[in-house]
Formats: C-alpha cells, sequence, structure tokens
C-alpha cells in the first residue's frame, strides 16, 4: 500500500486501552500506515475510547467533534469501551465514520483498510520474531503497557467494565514474556503489567498464577523494570510482597480503596473491608518501606450519607496514599448500582469530591516531602521535557516508586535510567540531582533517515 496513508491513535482511559492502542500502533505501522501524532492532519483518525463514567463519555463525543471540525475529511474512527457499550450513540453522531467494538478489535486494521479500499500487508497481534538491531531515535519508548489479562468476573455494583471487556482471560505466559522481550529490544526500559483483574491471572491456566509469572518474567526477559500497574487489597499475600526484594520489581502498588466505609463498601460489592485493605497496607509498607502506594476514590456512591462520607475521608486520612485518583459516582447503564435509592445529589457530590481531593493534594505532598533527601532510581523520558524545564538541559523522568522528577542536567539522559538525590518539591513535582549511572542504554539508536522519517512522527512513540 502507499505509505503516505497516515494515521493518528489517541487513548482514553485505562493503561489497558494504552496496551490496546500500542499493539495497534504496531499493527498500523506493519501494514504500511504512516503513524502521526496530529489528528487534525492525519488520513485516518482511531479514538480507543473509555466509558468508566458519564464523563469519560462526554470527554469521547467532545474529542470526536473537535476532530471532524479540524480535519473534516479524515475517516474518524471510535473504537475501545464507549465503542461497545454505546455502540449505536456513537454511529448516531455525525463526526464519526465508523465503529469497531472491543470485541472486534482485532480486525481494526483490516476494517480501516477495506473502508479506504487499499491493499496491506497481512498484521500479527503478536510481536515480530526479529528484533531489530537498531531503531530511529523517535521510536525509543521508555515504558511499554503489557497486558496480560482481559475481562473481569467480579460484577462490582458500579461497574460498566465486565460488560464491555467481558469474561476474564489470561493470555498464555509465553506470550507475554515475548512481548515484554521485544519491547526491550526496542529500547524499552520499564513493562507495565496491565488487565482489568491481574490478582486472578492464571485462573484459565495450567500451572501458573500472577506470582510465578511474575517470576517467570524476571528470569526470562531482559527488561530493567518490571511494574505492576493494579492489584485489589485482598489479592496481596506477604508470598507475593516477598518477590519485590528483586529490585527489578518498582515499588509501587496501586490498590483501588473506592470507599473508607464499609457499609458503602458493601453496597458496592468490593470483596473487602476496611480492615483488611489497612492490613494489606501495613504488609506493603512493612516490607518495601518507601513504596509508593496509589489508590481510587468513588465519591456520592448511592447510600453514601454524611456519616459515610465522613469514615470514607477519615479512613482515606489515616491511610496516607502517596496519590489518589478521585471520581464522583457515575451512573453507569446497565450496572446494578443505577437503581440502587439513596442517589447523591449532584451538588452534594462535587462538594465531597472537591473535599476528597484536597486530601488527595495533601497526602501526596506529605509523601513527596518525606521522600526528600532519599536516593532513588529514576527512568528518565527520551527527549527534554516541552513544560517547566528550567533550561534547556532539563529532564523529566519517573522514580521506581511512581513519582514524578525533574532534572537539569548537561549529560544526555533521554531513556537512561539513573540513581538520584531528591533536593525539593516544586508544585507536583520532585527536584533531584543525578548521583550514578546504573544502566546503560541497550538500544543503538541512529537518526532518522528519510524512510523512516516519513514512515513515524517523532512525538508519536516519545512516552514515559
Amino acid at each position: 500500500m502507499n505509505s503516505g496513508t497516515t494515521i493518528a491513535i489517541h487513548t482514553h482511559g485505562c493503561k489497558l486501552n494504552q496496551s490496546d492502542s500500542e499493539v495497534l500502533a504496531r499493527q498500523f505501522q506493519e501494514a504500511g500506515f504512516t503513524l502521526i501524532k496530529s489528528s487534525s492532519q492525519a488520513d485516518v483518525v482511531v479514538l480507543n475510547s473509555c466509558t468508566v463514567t458519564a464523563n469519560s463519555d462526554s470527554k469521547a463525543r467532545q474529542y470526536l467533534r473537535r476532530t471532524r471540525r479540524a480535519n473534516p475529511n479524515a475517516l474518524v474512527m471510535a473504537t475501545g469501551c464507549y465503542a461497545q457499550r454505546a455502540a449505536n450513540e456513537l454511529s448516531a453522531m455525525e463526526a464519526v465514520s465508523l465503529v469497531l467494538d472491543n470485541r472486534h478489535k482485532d480486525n481494526l486494521v483490516s476494517t480501516v483498510a477495506a473502508k479506504l479500499n487499499i491493499a496491506i500487508t497481512p498484521v500479527s497481534s503478536h510481536p515480530p520474531e526479529n528484533v531489530p538491531e537498531a531503531l530511529p531515535l523517535e521510536m525509543v519508548r521508555s515504558r511499554a503497557m503489557v497486558k496480560i489479562q482481559e475481562g473481569c468476573d467480579q460484577v462490582c455494583a458500579y461497574c460498566i467494565v465486565p460488560k464491555v471487556r467481558g469474561r476474564e482471560k489470561s493470555i498464555p505466559p509465553e506470550e507475554i514474556i515475548a512481548e515484554i522481550n521485544f519491547r526491550a529490544g526496542i529500547g524499552c526500559r520499564e513493562a507495565v503489567l496491565t488487565g482489568t483483574q491481574l490478582g486472578t491471572y492464571g485462573f484459565d491456566l495450567p500451572d501458573i498464577n500472577l506470582q510465578s509469572l511474575i517470576q517467570r518474567v524476571l528470569a526470562d526477559t531482559k527488561i530493567d523494570r518490571l511494574r505492576v500497574s493494579s492489584l485489589q487489597a485482598q489479592e496481596i499475600r506477604p508470598e507475593l510482597v516477598e518477590l519485590w526484594s528483586d529490585t527489578r520489581l518498582c515499588p509501587h502498588f496501586h490498590i483501588p480503596l473506592q470507599s473508607g466505609s464499609n457499609s458503602v463498601l458493601h453496597s458496592m460489592r468490593r470483596r473487602y473491608d476496611t480492615a483488611q485493605f489497612a492490613e494489606t497496607v501495613q504488609l506493603v509498607r512493612k516490607t518495601i518501606p518507601d513504596a509508593g502506594i496509589t489508590t481510587d476514590v468513588i465519591v456520592g456512591f448511592p447510600g453514601e450519607g454524611v456519616k459515610e462520607f465522613a469514615e470514607s475521608y477519615s479512613f482515606a486520612e489515616s491511610i496516607g496514599f502517596s496519590d489518589m485518583h478521585v471520581f464522583p459516582y457515575s451512573i453507569r447503564p446497565g450496572t446494578t448500582a443505577a437503581h440502587l435509592t439513596g442517589q447523591v445529589a449532584d451538588g452534594i457530590k462535587k462538594e465531597r469530591t472537591g473535599e476528597m481531593l484536597e486530601l488527595a493534594a495533601t497526602t501526596m505532598r506529605d509523601f513527596r516531602l518525606g521522600s526528600v533527601g532519599q536516593t532513588r532510581s529514576v527512568l528518565w523520558k527520551p527527549g527534554r521535557p516541552a513544560k517547566g524545564a528550567e533550561s534547556a538541559g532539563g529532564w523529566s523522568g519517573l522514580t521506581d516508586n511512581y513519582l514524578q522528577i525533574r532534572t537539569t542536567d548537561a549529560r544526555d539522559l533521554g531513556n537512561e535510567i539513573t540513581n538520584v538525590k531528591l533536593t525539593d518539591l516544586n508544585g507536583d513535582w520532585l527536584t533531584a540531582e543525578v548521583i550514578e549511572q546504573t544502566h546503560q542504554k541497550i538500544l543503538k539508536c541512529r537518526q532518522p533517515n528519510k524512510k523512516t522519517q516519513h514512515r513515524i512522527d517523532p512525538g508519536f512513540f516519545l512516552s514515559v
């Protein structure tokens, strides 16, 4: 096909969506498309959508309309979870050319090609067997989102994910290891294991679970850092946490709380209470003292009165998370919570969300201030930060325990892993001094030639 056909992929939502988009990007490239960052200039624009809240749906519609206004002749496609939940709703939009749900996402490249009436090179969802010896600098990606599991059988009262992602299904470990080795071979320094319900990984495969998968990844891949994206409180056991004695495992645990009120947790159909959650946090902190512990909190779930919100606020305050994602409850059609009595008024939800966000800012700041003076490992983003750099020598990066870092250094730190001393807090960012280089780059980069320059936009793959 004509390599001049350009495509931009825009992603909303979770790390699982990011993983799907990374695979789609590779498939489109293998098929002969040119990947670019600008949706206003692309021949094809794909939105990989989220539908976890009403706000997610609104953002998707806004993006699609904005894209159509900026690029009236483009083929604008919607896929992802919103497309799975409400395909007819998206199809009715004048801005949208084509809708493809999650079940058919593997056919997205061929569907686009058929719509454009162009021939393509056959593609696969698996990484190529042969890793290139060298890649153009603009293709270097620091962190890879690697899907290990799809779907969810938990059926929490508020959550639409089981309907849009389907039943739980584990990806065989051999495929995961091949994916991580491919990503490491093209320059990725960190792999993030992603999925909807990581803790039950392997229930449908012989002789494997999350613990043994992590052990196999550590043994059979060359990735420098490995991160687990999210775990439920009841799934974190001592034998699992002990794996973090391997320094390649990043000391960061995202443990969704959702509410600090036991009565609300029961109504949500969560599988833990606050006592078990606190015990899990205590286990992690005892074993890994400086671990970052982040969470999600829903405010204004049906039945949350003044007492329940106070309980939730007080419990979150007592934990002292390193970061909190706060969401006002959003009615999702197709979930049982949509039919519960005791729906909380929007004004009250807004007020409580503001209070919880203030708490999140306080605990986040406290954790960061407590980190000043520490020595931590940092993976530096390829390319200098576009905003907030103090000078041309400014770099941004991510610590092993999930803190955003900036430094000023004349050396080329792009895609390097170094030890730093954390020196100060400036807003949400910590400043640092590089004190030791801990890993050499494994990737030999070359400057883009004419061929690669027209195939890949320099901004597309640069991501920490």
